[in-house]
């Protein structure tokens, strides 16, 4: 019901500007076992060097959500949209029919880490869009925050109905509940916390099968990502 991935585990691409770890097959790394968790398919923990970043590149048919730890992301696409990401702000784009954008380090002396997570939408060819809020205020209270989803509820809307990506920014002491889906793929982004009596530290993660509502309690300030799932990508 509950399956602990230390953060060691994870595949690993450096190339100088990026030290990036992906918790599931991405790029040049593939395992047919490890190709997502309900309807998360990527999340990769980049951390970017200042002035580099990923030059344009293509995406289709992809519901991307990118979320900044530390520094600043810029972001540019061919639908002309353009933001500075920044913590406390989710942001959301929806390749659909196909974009094209670039995704920079938006300091030349700052180091940048951010996770970018990729879900499959319900529906191909939708319209490319781009959409950015700001959720800090609602984080600083220590809730469990519902940063995207599908059904309205979410601050930034993505095109998948049975997926949803929740936040919290906890002080030690503190706790939260992981909610009961049939998947659920809980990231400790920073800090450490116990889950249900199960110690996690950064870049841990823990898969969960209709394991219920669990709880989570921090054990020193930490940011934790959670993406609950209502079904599994069939592959």
């Amino acid at each position: 019901m509950i399956d602990v991935r230390p953060a060691a585990s994870r595949f690993h691409t450096e190339i100088g500007w990026l030290d990036s770890w992906h918790c599931f097959s991405f790029g040049r790394h593939y395992d047919p076992a490890e190709v997502g968790h309900g309807l998360l398919l990527v999340l990769n923990d980049d951390r970017v060097a200042p002035g580099a970043g990923f030059a344009t590149h293509a995406h289709r048919d992809m519901e991307i959500v990118t979320w900044v730890l530390e520094g600043a992301l810029e972001h540019q696409d061919s639908a002309g949209h353009h933001g500075i990401i920044r913590p406390g702000e989710a942001q959301r784009m929806s390749a659909g029919r196909g974009i094209r954008h670039s995704e920079m380090n938006a300091s030349a002396t700052e180091p940048l880490h951010f996770l970018q997570m990729w879900v499959v939408p319900d529906r191909a060819g939708v319209e490319p869009g781009y959409e950015q809020v700001d959720v800090g205020d609602r984080l600083a209270s220590g809730a469990l925050v519902c940063v995207a989803a599908g059904d309205g509820s979410g601050a930034v809307h993505i095109h998948q109905a049975g997926a949803a990506m929740w936040v919290a920014r906890l002080d030690a002491g503190q706790a939260a509940t992981v909610p009961a889906a049939p998947f659920a793929h809980l990231f400790m982004a920073t800090g450490a916390a116990s889950l249900d009596g199960t110690a996690l530290t950064a870049g841990d993660a823990a898969r969960l099968r209709d394991a219920g509502e669990v709880p989570v309690t921090a054990v020193e300030p930490c940011e934790i990502v959670i993406w609950t799932s209502d079904a599994e990508v069939r592959r």
